[in-house]
């Protein structure tokens, strides 16, 4: 029997990060209940934005402009550079209204596992600009697993006699509002080891 329509909005929707099968279920009967109300206005916005938003050629954002209104922004610091994954990453940062330089997305992680080797990355752009940028500090807000620590170390390599900039990474240790019991080793060695 082949899949209708309803079928393949459900694996569609199922495709999507943290939805399951019973999720994208509701979600599309939901959508095709309330075609005027909910499913035309969500149509009409992802085609806009995906006419409208592209990858900034500067740090790798998602804007509707290129350079992004982050790169534009004349009011941000022009001498420090946050490095870090992903445009999810960067959003996360951009929440807190704490972080005012500028940004690189590196667009992933070296992962021997999945195949992404330096070339798979936007490091090299990430040395061009650093090459070429006036940076005091370079942040590498990368995450603490085994393949954001790597990615870390080898990218501070690669800065290695490129720049005079400082090289920082995030602090590592215990959530605020965490209880010392409930952490792992691993947390508190971190927590230990980096204390301020």
């Amino acid at each position: 029997m082949r899949d209708g329509p309803f079928d393949s909005m459900i694996k569609a929707l199922a495709g999507l990060p943290g939805m399951g099968p019973r999720s994208a279920r509701r979600i599309a009967l939901h959508l095709l209940t309330n075609k005027e109300g909910k499913m035309m206005p969500l149509i009409k916005a992802l085609e806009q934005t995906a006419e409208s938003v592209k990858k900034c050629e500067t740090c790798g954002n998602l804007d509707a402009y290129d350079p992004c209104r982050l790169c534009q922004d004349g009011q941000r610091q022009q001498n420090v550079i946050c490095v870090v994954a992903g445009v999810a990453d960067l959003w996360a940062i951009e929440r807190t209204s704490t972080f005012k330089g500028q940004y690189h997305v590196l667009e992933g992680v070296l992962s021997a596992l999945d195949g992404v080797g330096p070339d798979d990355l936007r490091i090299r752009e990430l040395l061009t600009r650093v090459k070429d940028g006036g940076f005091d500090e370079i942040i590498l807000a990368l995450s603490a697993t085994v393949d954001g620590q790597s990615t870390a170390h080898y990218i501070a390599d690669k800065l290695d006699g490129l720049s005079t900039a400082r090289i920082t990474r995030l602090a590592h240790g215990v959530p605020v509002g965490g209880e010392l019991d409930y952490l792992d080793e691993g947390t508190i060695t971190t927590a230990l080891k980096s204390r301020a």
